[in-house]
């Protein structure tokens, strides 16, 4: 079976949110997930657009000023750091270290032509 590069980040979340499972109640848990899978194909289509980047913290950019982008950025970002700082209480590493480590994987799996921040903050297109 063949997966999606979008189902495969979902995925990746996933095994996290599960690995910080005791950390969050299964209801929070639930709600994060169920909040970033709808987002997704929303997200998707705003990378393919050049609208969002993906940065060098693990977390979204805008590079379109609307107030929908705007909405969508803060929303997946919101979640992405309580992700990554349930699993930084998890595994006893930074919340920092845990985003950036993010951030290669996201930078890694990306499509060719989403907008990616380099180390030293520069943007490029993959």
């Amino acid at each position: 079976m063949k997966i999606s590069r979008s189902s495969f980040r979902v995925l990746v979340l996933l095994v996290g949110l599960v690995a910080v499972g005791p950390t969050l109640r299964a209801q929070d848990l639930n709600l994060v997930r169920q909040r970033m899978e709808q987002r997704l194909p929303d997200l998707d289509a705003a990378k393919v657009a050049g609208e969002i980047g993906e940065t060098n913290k693990g977390l979204l950019d805008a590079r379109k000023d609307t107030p929908k982008i705007g909405e969508l950025v803060a929303s997946e970002n919101s979640d992405r750091l309580t992700v990554y700082a349930a699993i930084a209480r998890k595994t006893g590493a930074s919340a920092e270290a845990v985003a950036q480590a993010r951030a290669k994987q996201i930078a890694a799996q990306s499509a060719p032509g989403i907008w990616l921040q380099h180390p030293d903050g520069s943007w490029y297109r993959k």
